[in-house]
Protein backbone atom coordinates (compact mmCIF):
# COMPACT_ATOMS: atom_id res chain seq x y z
CA UNK A 1 0.00 0.00 0.00
CA UNK A 2 1.27 3.16 -1.10
CA UNK A 3 1.72 6.38 1.31
CA UNK A 4 -1.45 7.85 -0.69
CA UNK A 5 -3.34 4.66 -0.04
CA UNK A 6 -2.20 4.69 3.36
CA UNK A 7 -3.54 8.21 4.15
CA UNK A 8 -6.35 7.36 2.38
CA UNK A 9 -7.83 4.43 4.61
CA UNK A 10 -6.59 6.21 7.59
CA UNK A 11 -9.04 9.06 6.33
CA UNK A 12 -11.87 6.78 5.70
CA UNK A 13 -11.44 5.17 9.45
CA UNK A 14 -11.30 8.54 11.08
CA UNK A 15 -14.07 10.03 9.19
CA UNK A 16 -16.22 7.01 10.04
CA UNK A 17 -16.00 6.46 13.60
CA UNK A 18 -16.02 10.23 13.91
CA UNK A 19 -19.68 10.44 12.33
CA UNK A 20 -20.66 7.35 13.90
CA UNK A 21 -19.86 9.27 17.20
CA UNK A 22 -21.98 12.36 15.89
CA UNK A 23 -24.78 10.31 14.99
CA UNK A 24 -24.38 8.52 18.68
CA UNK A 25 -24.71 11.48 20.91
CA UNK A 26 -26.95 13.54 18.32
CA UNK A 27 -30.57 13.99 20.33
CA UNK A 28 -32.97 14.51 17.87
CA UNK A 29 -34.04 10.60 17.84
CA UNK A 30 -34.11 10.62 21.55
CA UNK A 31 -36.54 13.16 21.48
CA UNK A 32 -38.88 12.31 19.20
CA UNK A 33 -39.17 8.69 20.69
CA UNK A 34 -39.46 10.67 24.14
CA UNK A 35 -42.52 12.53 22.13
CA UNK A 36 -44.28 9.23 21.01
CA UNK A 37 -43.67 8.13 24.32
CA UNK A 38 -47.41 7.70 25.80
CA UNK A 39 -48.47 9.06 29.16
CA UNK A 40 -49.61 5.76 30.55
CA UNK A 41 -46.13 4.68 30.28
CA UNK A 42 -45.36 3.66 33.81
CA UNK A 43 -41.93 4.70 34.05
CA UNK A 44 -40.05 8.17 35.30
CA UNK A 45 -39.56 10.11 32.06
CA UNK A 46 -35.63 11.48 32.87
CA UNK A 47 -34.44 7.86 32.64
CA UNK A 48 -36.02 6.96 29.97
CA UNK A 49 -34.49 9.86 27.94
CA UNK A 50 -31.28 9.35 29.83
CA UNK A 51 -31.59 5.64 29.14
CA UNK A 52 -32.44 5.74 25.59
CA UNK A 53 -28.80 8.06 24.93
CA UNK A 54 -27.22 5.69 26.77
CA UNK A 55 -28.70 2.82 24.70
CA UNK A 56 -27.72 4.77 21.17
CA UNK A 57 -24.39 5.17 22.15
CA UNK A 58 -24.00 1.23 23.14
CA UNK A 59 -25.67 0.42 20.49
CA UNK A 60 -23.57 2.17 17.62
CA UNK A 61 -21.12 0.51 19.13
CA UNK A 62 -22.61 -2.69 18.95
CA UNK A 63 -23.80 -2.26 15.30
CA UNK A 64 -19.96 -1.51 14.37
CA UNK A 65 -18.74 -4.63 15.60
CA UNK A 66 -21.63 -6.52 14.39
CA UNK A 67 -21.48 -4.74 10.64
CA UNK A 68 -18.07 -5.33 9.88
CA UNK A 69 -17.60 -8.66 11.85
CA UNK A 70 -15.37 -9.72 9.27
CA UNK A 71 -13.74 -6.51 8.09
CA UNK A 72 -10.07 -5.06 8.74
CA UNK A 73 -11.27 -1.68 9.13
CA UNK A 74 -13.49 -2.84 12.55
CA UNK A 75 -11.12 -2.58 15.00
CA UNK A 76 -9.82 1.08 13.79
CA UNK A 77 -13.29 1.97 13.33
CA UNK A 78 -14.35 1.07 16.44
CA UNK A 79 -11.22 2.30 18.25
CA UNK A 80 -11.71 5.73 17.01
CA UNK A 81 -15.38 5.63 17.89
CA UNK A 82 -15.05 4.67 21.39
CA UNK A 83 -11.77 7.15 22.01
CA UNK A 84 -14.17 9.65 20.65
CA UNK A 85 -16.46 8.43 23.44
CA UNK A 86 -14.46 8.49 26.21
CA UNK A 87 -13.60 11.77 25.20
CA UNK A 88 -17.49 13.05 25.46
CA UNK A 89 -17.72 11.00 28.47
CA UNK A 90 -14.60 12.73 30.53
CA UNK A 91 -16.33 15.97 29.35
CA UNK A 92 -19.75 15.32 30.34
CA UNK A 93 -18.53 13.66 33.89
CA UNK A 94 -16.43 16.77 34.64
CA UNK A 95 -19.05 19.27 33.76
CA UNK A 96 -21.52 17.15 35.88
CA UNK A 97 -19.53 16.60 38.47
CA UNK A 98 -19.00 20.34 38.87
CA UNK A 99 -22.95 20.80 38.99
CA UNK A 100 -23.55 18.37 41.17
CA UNK A 101 -20.86 17.88 43.79
CA UNK A 102 -19.81 14.48 43.14
CA UNK A 103 -17.82 12.67 40.85
CA UNK A 104 -19.13 10.41 37.95
CA UNK A 105 -17.72 8.41 35.65
CA UNK A 106 -19.69 8.48 32.46
CA UNK A 107 -17.51 6.23 30.36
CA UNK A 108 -17.94 3.60 33.32
CA UNK A 109 -21.74 4.05 33.16
CA UNK A 110 -21.66 3.58 29.50
CA UNK A 111 -19.51 0.51 29.84
CA UNK A 112 -21.56 -0.81 32.49
CA UNK A 113 -24.87 -0.82 30.05
CA UNK A 114 -22.88 -2.26 27.59
CA UNK A 115 -22.18 -5.19 29.62
CA UNK A 116 -25.41 -5.48 30.50
CA UNK A 117 -26.88 -5.59 26.99
CA UNK A 118 -24.01 -7.94 26.15
CA UNK A 119 -25.23 -10.36 28.85
CA UNK A 120 -28.51 -10.27 28.01
CA UNK A 121 -28.08 -11.08 24.77
CA UNK A 122 -26.04 -14.17 25.77
CA UNK A 123 -28.54 -15.14 28.19
CA UNK A 124 -31.10 -15.12 25.27
CA UNK A 125 -29.25 -16.85 22.34
CA UNK A 126 -32.78 -18.51 20.80
CA UNK A 127 -34.24 -14.64 21.02
CA UNK A 128 -35.97 -13.93 16.81
CA UNK A 129 -33.49 -10.86 16.72
CA UNK A 130 -31.89 -8.85 19.79
CA UNK A 131 -34.66 -6.28 19.66
CA UNK A 132 -36.31 -8.83 21.35
CA UNK A 133 -33.81 -8.90 23.97
CA UNK A 134 -32.57 -5.22 24.20
CA UNK A 135 -36.53 -4.24 25.07
CA UNK A 136 -37.06 -5.64 27.75
CA UNK A 137 -33.93 -5.10 29.38
CA UNK A 138 -34.14 -1.67 28.97
CA UNK A 139 -37.56 -1.49 30.54
CA UNK A 140 -35.60 -3.17 33.57
CA UNK A 141 -32.93 -0.65 33.47
CA UNK A 142 -35.76 2.31 33.28
CA UNK A 143 -37.40 0.65 36.49
CA UNK A 144 -40.17 -1.24 35.03
CA UNK A 145 -39.23 -4.28 32.93
CA UNK A 146 -43.25 -4.94 32.64
CA UNK A 147 -44.19 -1.29 31.08
CA UNK A 148 -44.74 -2.19 27.22
CA UNK A 149 -44.20 1.07 26.23
CA UNK A 150 -40.64 1.68 27.99
CA UNK A 151 -39.95 -1.73 26.29
CA UNK A 152 -40.97 -0.76 22.56
CA UNK A 153 -39.26 2.70 23.00
CA UNK A 154 -36.09 0.90 23.71
CA UNK A 155 -36.23 -1.20 20.98
CA UNK A 156 -37.38 1.47 18.32
CA UNK A 157 -34.23 2.69 19.30
CA UNK A 158 -32.37 -0.15 19.07
CA UNK A 159 -33.52 -1.17 15.93
CA UNK A 160 -33.49 2.41 14.45
CA UNK A 161 -30.13 2.68 15.48
CA UNK A 162 -29.09 -0.61 13.95
CA UNK A 163 -30.75 0.21 10.73
CA UNK A 164 -29.08 3.79 10.59
CA UNK A 165 -25.78 2.39 11.28
CA UNK A 166 -25.95 -0.69 8.73
CA UNK A 167 -27.16 1.93 6.04
CA UNK A 168 -24.56 4.25 6.78
CA UNK A 169 -21.62 1.97 6.94
CA UNK A 170 -23.39 0.54 3.15
CA UNK A 171 -22.86 4.00 1.92
CA UNK A 172 -19.67 4.59 3.21
CA UNK A 173 -18.70 1.05 1.35
CA UNK A 174 -16.77 0.30 4.75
Amino acid sequence: MTGKDNDAEKSLVEKTGEELFNYAVDREDVKWLMDYLPNEADISRNTVEYELQLLKIVAVGWSISYFLENSSRKKPILEVYWQAVNEYAQNLSSTTGMMIGQDIDYFQVLKGRLDTYVDALSRNPEAPEPATVIGPEFASICGNKDDMFTYMTGAKMFLATLTNVRKYLEAVEV
